[in-house]
């Protein structure tokens, strides 16, 4: 006679992702270093984000990255060209970074040499919500052109960032989008969240995420 267990596989894993997230903040913060994770759909602008919050910021802060997705290289270049320390992430098919590929990604960085690190997340808004890398700040991007329902029909992503920038909005009306509307749904999911509204095209709402950073 065959017994049957129930076996929480879910959570023995998220748990053991979260004490190697806990390894990776203790890391960063032996070498003084803001972790930035920044995650989105594809297209929302989170490469873009992160490339203009370089040419920023690049004169004053030492700053590396960690590109995450199916295939790195691609983003990954895109910073490289901006002279800054960067690791490629594969996740082959898995959609979305884990605490595991981040300690890798980080014991290849120079991270006696940074500051800050931002770390592009995979391209959707579903994985990557249940784990934790050891970042210390959580931002959300999205974009109007996904709909001005994307962030009611994702509570579990927005509930858990630190930041959420609705990106775009320069295009809201020609694509029929009310970014208000999705500042207020974020703001019902998480309450004590900070969200910006930002045309990463015109620059409008830039000013406000760089002092997030500083404020991190």
């Amino acid at each position: 006679m065959h017994t049957t267990e129930d076996i929480s596989i879910g959570y023995d894993v998220l748990e053991a992702n979260k004490k190697l997230a806990r390894n990776n903040r203790t890391t960063l913060e032996k070498y003084g270093i803001t972790a930035f994770n920044i995650m989105g759909a594809i297209g929302s602008g989170k490469t873009l984000l992160i490339e203009k919050t370089i040419g920023r910021l690049g004169d004053s802060y030492r700053i590396g990255a960690i590109a995450g997705d199916v295939v790195a290289r691609l983003d990954a270049s895109r910073f490289e060209k901006l002279g800054i320390p960067v690791i490629g992430l594969n996740t082959g098919k898995e959609c979305h970074l884990d605490a595991h590929l981040v300690e890798h990604g980080l014991s290849k960085l120079p991270l006696d040499k940074l500051d800050i690190l931002f770390i592009e997340n995979v391209g959707n808004l579903i994985c990557p919500a249940d784990f934790e890398l050891g970042e210390h700040k959580r931002i959300v991007i999205v974009s109007v052109s996904e709909g001005d329902d994307i962030v009611e029909k994702h509570p579990l992503i927005f509930s858990t960032a630190d930041l959420i920038i609705i990106n775009k909005i320069d295009i809201a009306e020609a694509v029929n989008a009310d970014a208000d509307k999705m500042v207020r749904d974020a703001r019902i999911i998480n309450p004590r969240i900070d969200v910006l509204k930002m045309s990463l095209k015109t620059g409008e709402g830039f000013d406000k995420w760089v002092e997030f950073i500083f404020m991190a």
